[in-house]
């Protein structure tokens, strides 16, 4: 051995040395490795699981699905400790010890809470990070899978794709995401005019209680299995896996991106979208993109239309040509392609890239972001969108995603799950806005922008209340400080509209200490 390679080793153990001796100092580390030690099979070191902030490994942790860069900044609020089970009796041993060491626990699945509710917090707290637990198991006999929380959904549709070329599962857009936090916030995509919602083919699942206990649908009963499929489930326990129902999907599936100015016919494009995106055909599912752009040094709107069709190009094409002229969708627009691979297109990949991409985690990749929501239920008129334009073109850098409903979503009682958004609503607004800069000003400016947006479509949004939708997390909407009922009210109404309340008496019956909670979680009754 070199004298720098001995060096080098000596630094290393002698910085292991600190950060070990350092965490044996570190009287909350010790209590829950004590506690934990209590639970966790004696051959198992439960301290592989554990990260103190004097952990080496801590950081990069942390920081691996951090997915809003907002987040991920020195003055941040941190776990004091973050535990990485590697099996479920570790969850469950997890959600006692926390209780009895008295920390509040956040749940991490995949880390796109875009207000980062997972993963900080104001008060002391834990993190339960779920990112170890990610097996898939399909049985193809029963079109099922078994999907556990860590899991991302890129690796579920990888995992699908492997057994069957004419299976799919109607869940996200973006592969990184973790099943657990988009299924239990009802997640959506391109198959929901045809399918629904994820949570519509959840028929099955294993939560962790307040109690430590795992319980299937039977032993934790139907209330409490509702409350998961949409309600977030970080209110109620901890889900390790859900068992979902598979959906089928054509052999050959199209797409197609259209872009039009306004000096073209980007207004007649938006203004017919409303109205004919959420009644045509099931098998199409359209997402209008509404940007302030510079041409020829001029700022004008761009209009975007984005879709999917379970079918052939000419299927597609002969239906638009006949419900949707202004569009001008023709044949060369179009590309044909397996399902698998239009779940690449749609994450934005190069043609051609291989369906392994998908099992691609990406960590230690965010951007700064804000996102809020909203529900269209009555089409803009013409000269709404006249100034709607002129209002995205003034603020600058806020853009809209318009997600067409209709189909199946007008299909499903609005009370079957707690997602009550169905029948009535046209489309769902993203309002979105990224930035790459660091600090307060660029911050301020574009989360003002973002409001701003907001408090101006006021006049042409859903009422009574505003609704919005759980996995576009928004704080602004409001947050608990106390968890009354009356604080989760304001939220709740938004995100459950009449569910809030049978979401409260499960609550109330689940955990009405309110050991499970997070900024806008469910609040039991007796608070």
């Amino acid at each position: 051995m070199s004298i720098s390679m001995a060096i080098s080793l000596l630094f290393s153990l002698l910085f292991l040395n600190i950060s070990i001796s350092s965490a044996a100092s570190n009287p909350t580390y010790q209590s829950l490795l004590q506690c934990l030690s209590q639970y966790i099979n004696p051959s198992q070191n439960v301290s592989t699981i554990l990260f103190s902030n004097t952990n080496p490994s801590y950081a990069s942790v942390l920081q691996a699905y951090i997915r809003n860069a907002r987040f991920n900044t020195s003055s941040t609020p941190k776990p004091v400790i973050i535990i990485t089970p590697l099996e479920e009796s570790h969850v469950s041993a997890a959600v006692i010890c926390s209780q009895k060491v008295g920390f509040q626990l956040k749940i991490r699945s995949g880390g796109h809470d875009y207000e980062g509710l997972s993963y900080v917090s104001d008060k002391p707290f834990f993190v339960l990070d779920m990112f170890n637990l990610r097996s898939i198991s399909i049985d193809m006999t029963d079109e099922s899978a078994w999907v556990e929380t860590g899991a991302t959904l890129g690796e579920l549709y990888y995992n699908i794709w492997e057994k069957s070329n004419v299976h799919g599962f109607p869940a996200g857009l973006c592969p990184t995401v973790g099943v657990g936090g988009h299924l239990s916030g009802a997640g959506y995509g391109t198959l929901m005019r045809k399918y629904g919602l994820s949570s519509d083919y959840i028929v099955d699942a294993k939560i962790v209680n307040v109690d430590g206990k795992i319980l299937d649908r039977k032993a934790m009963g139907e209330d409490l299995f509702w409350a998961i499929r949409g309600g977030g489930a970080a209110s109620f326990g901890v889900v390790l896996a859900y068992k979902v129902k598979l959906v089928r999907v054509p052999e050959t599936v199209t797409v197609f991106r259209l872009e039009r100015l306004l000096a073209d016919n980007a207004a007649d494009i938006a203004l017919k979208w409303q109205s004919i995106a959420p009644t045509t055909d099931e098998n199409l599912f359209t997402r209008m993109l509404l940007q302030p752009v510079t041409r020829n040094r001029q700022r004008t709107m761009r209009v975007t239309v984005n879709g999917l069709y379970l079918g052939n190009a000419d299927g597609v094409v002969a239906l638009l040509s006949k419900d949707f002229p202004e569009l001008g969708l023709k044949n060369e627009n179009c590309t044909e392609m397996r399902w698998i691979d239009s779940v690449l297109w749609w994450a934005n990949f190069d043609a051609g890239t291989p369906p392994t991409a998908l099992l691609d985690r990406n960590v230690n990749d965010a951007d700064f972001l804000k996102r809020k929501s909203d529900y269209v239920q009555t089409p803009i008129s013409k000269n709404g969108l006249e100034s709607l334009w002129q209002k995205m073109v003034e603020l600058g850098n806020v853009g809209l995603a318009c997600n067409a409903y209709g189909g199946r979503m007008d299909e499903i009682d609005d009370k079957e799950t707690p997602f009550p958004h169905r029948k009535g609503n046209l489309y769902k607004i993203q309002y979105s806005v990224n930035w790459n800069e660091p600090g307060n000003e660029t911050e301020m400016n574009r989360t003002s922008q973002a409001k701003a947006l907001h408090e101006f479509m006021t006049q042409f949004v859903s009422k009574n209340p505003r609704r919005a939708y759980l996995n576009y997390r928004d704080i602004d909407i409001g947050v608990a400080e106390n968890w009354s009922y009356e604080e989760g009210k304001v939220y709740g109404e938004s995100y459950f509209a009449g569910n809030y309340e049978r979401l409260v008496d499960v609550k109330t019956a689940v955990d009405p200490n309110n050991f499970f909670r997070n900024e806008q979680s469910i609040p039991p009754r007796t608070k």
